[in-house]
């Protein structure tokens, strides 16, 4: 049985950065769930940061992950980006389903690192990671084709 990355935000963990979770309703996410096919983890807290913790984005300029206030957050986020493809590895994982916009996390879309809600085409530190290992990457916006791989397997 193969199995799959998860940001612990979809299974309704209050991992993210304002304390919140991104719980996903879906009866095959569900199944998924109850078969243990789910690896889950949050890049972010894996990588140190605490729940809730200030918004941080990445720039663009340097490629640093920087707060609001200013503070260089990129170390955490790449050790949990490196936790996440340790993950990976130890489960044979192929596939990955990420938060959509986050700054770890993101596989299409990140903000544009001056903190303007205005979000650019890119990928978070872990996302990138991740698909530079020959991981495929899916968001909550395109789970309906990553269900297609994995029920056709």
């Amino acid at each position: 049985m193969e199995k799959i990355l998860i940001s612990r935000c979809f299974l309704g963990e209050k991992v993210r950065y304002d304390g919140k979770d991104n719980l996903l309703n879906n009866r095959v996410f569900e199944r998924w769930l109850a078969e243990g096919r789910l690896v889950a983890i949050c890049p972010e807290v894996a990588g140190g940061l605490s729940t809730p913790r200030a918004p941080a984005e990445i720039q663009q300029d340097s490629n640093r992950v920087l707060t609001r206030d200013g503070v260089d957050v990129t170390a955490a986020f790449e050790q949990g980006a490196n936790q996440a493809l340790s993950l990976c590895q130890q489960h044979n994982i192929r596939y990955a389903l990420l938060k959509e916009s986050s700054p770890s996390c993101g596989s299409q879309k990140i903000h544009n690192g001056k903190f303007e809600q205005i979000k650019i085409k890119g990928q978070g530190v872990c996302a990138q990671l991740l698909s530079d290992n020959g991981i495929r990457v899916y968001s909550e916006k395109n789970i309906e084709e990553l269900i297609e791989v994995m029920e056709s397997k």
